[in-house]
């Protein structure tokens, strides 16, 4: 976070630091690292693009010359925009020459008024021709909405994965972890990743057959107002059985295993749980790229609608927000699968 324009300079060092680790606590982990990712392209941006660091504020000719190089497909172009994202692209950091999606520009934007905010600035972004330009470029580049897994990991599919762990700690390990992002609700990786051992409480396992989840990192919640979700049947076994087996009595819930069945002391990464998706997918049959971790949530989703589930009760466990969002994947189930179509039946 330090690495970030933070704080006016009229602030005293001593209180920069102050409010940086303020910032720092108060500011979810994966929203920093957009926030460093992305000031890592602007700065690369405006050097290749016009010689030159950023200021603060920023000038609102660069603000707009941002957006609509970002606005246009470059990959025919032999203007000063391609030159611009050939420098990027060298850089690793752009992948290609065609326009980025507008949720990944308008992201970048965020994070760009963002900054300024940190400083106590007003943006550039918010100059009423550089809002409406932006407005435009988004009405222009808009695209049906992308899927961010190519297929739901329904039950089915999950229990096929499931049957491709057996004895090792690394079986176990996946098996849990699968398990208790599935059945929790659909989990997001940057969640089951951020699992403590404290953050399972396994007292009503004996009498009442379930244990109970907290959720310190969600992207709709805060730790003040942790959520403490139920896990029931086997995927809480699973979890009891992966503790015990793993030894774990403190520190990070799910870690790597080494290569000789070892488990190690450090954290599992979301990158290594998606690995985890897409190892069990490919044992279990199926291509690796077939569904992506988000698989799991969307999976969680659409079973529970092909089940009849109301949506209120499916987004007690998803913990979204908008039923909107949440209705999407039920609106996904077609219709002769609706449960609806067999009252009469």
């Amino acid at each position: 976070m330090t690495s970030l324009p933070l704080a006016p300079p009229s602030l005293t060092p001593a209180d920069q630091d102050a409010l940086a680790e303020l910032f720092r606590r108060g500011t979810a982990e994966n929203t920093l690292r957009a926030y460093e990712q992305d000031l890592a392209y602007i700065t690369a941006w405006k050097a290749a693009a016009f010689g030159a660091v950023l200021h603060w504020p920023e000038a609102e000719p660069v603000a707009l010359r941002f957006i609509l190089d970002h606005a246009q497909d470059l990959r025919a172009s032999t203007g000063p925009a391609r030159a611009a994202a050939e420098a990027l692209v060298r850089a690793g950091l752009r992948r290609d020459y065609a326009a980025p999606a507008p949720s990944t520009l308008d992201r970048r934007i965020a994070s760009w008024r963002a900054f300024h905010r940190m400083k106590n600035l007003a943006s550039p972004f918010d100059a009423p021709l550089i809002k409406e330009a932006r407005a435009k470029a988004r009405r222009a580049a808009a695209r049906p909405r992308q899927r961010k897994s190519e297929n739901p990991i329904t039950r089915d599919i999950l229990k096929a994965m499931l049957a491709t762990c057996h004895g090792s700690l690394r079986d176990r390990r996946d098996h849990a972890a699968l398990a208790l992002a599935w059945a929790s609700g659909g989990r997001r990786r940057s969640e089951v990743t951020a699992l403590n051992r404290d953050d399972i409480d396994d007292r009503p396992m004996a009498e009442r057959g379930l244990i109970r989840i907290r959720l310190l990192h969600t992207k709709t919640t805060t730790p003040d107002r942790a959520p403490w979700l139920p896990l029931k049947g086997f995927p809480a076994r699973s979890v009891l059985a992966w503790i015990a087996a793993a030894g774990i009595e403190g520190g990070p819930l799910f870690r790597p295993v080494s290569q000789a069945d070892r488990v190690l002391t450090r954290r599992l990464t979301p990158g290594g749980f998606r690995t985890i998706v897409a190892h069990r997918l490919e044992l279990a049959g199926y291509p690796r790229d077939f569904a992506s971790p988000h698989g799991l949530r969307s999976g969680f989703l659409t079973q529970a609608a092909l089940d009849g589930a109301p949506l209120a009760a499916a987004m007690q466990l998803s913990l979204h927000r908008d039923p909107a969002q949440a209705q999407a994947y039920y609106a996904d189930v077609e219709i002769e699968d609706n449960p609806a179509t067999d009252l009469l039946g």
